[in-house]
């Protein structure tokens, strides 16, 4: 298969995995979240109650749950692409 068959198999399958891969780090951070600061729901940015540490603690917590969920979910992906097409998507 060529390279550019197997690049445009990988964009309909990237584009849902990447939805996906949102709604598994949320849920991940929401359940994180709970157990390592004992409250029921992470702070807004524009919480006026919480205190800045808190919120950018939350907002770090948040992106690294992302960033790895998001890696591990594209990773598969690209495997899966390349065991149906032969080839590794760019």
């Amino acid at each position: 298969m060529s390279r550019g068959i197997s690049h445009a198999a990988y964009k309909p399958v990237g584009v849902l995995l990447g939805i996906a891969a949102g709604a598994v780090a949320g849920t991940v951070f929401r359940q994180v979240w709970k157990v390592t600061a004992g409250d029921g729901e992470a702070p807004s940015a524009t919480d006026e109650d919480r205190r800045w540490g808190e919120i950018l603690a939350a907002a770090a917590l948040q992106g690294a749950i992302f960033a790895v969920v998001r890696a591990a979910v594209d990773r598969g992906g690209a495997v899966g692409v390349r065991r149906l097409t032969g080839r590794w998507p760019n």
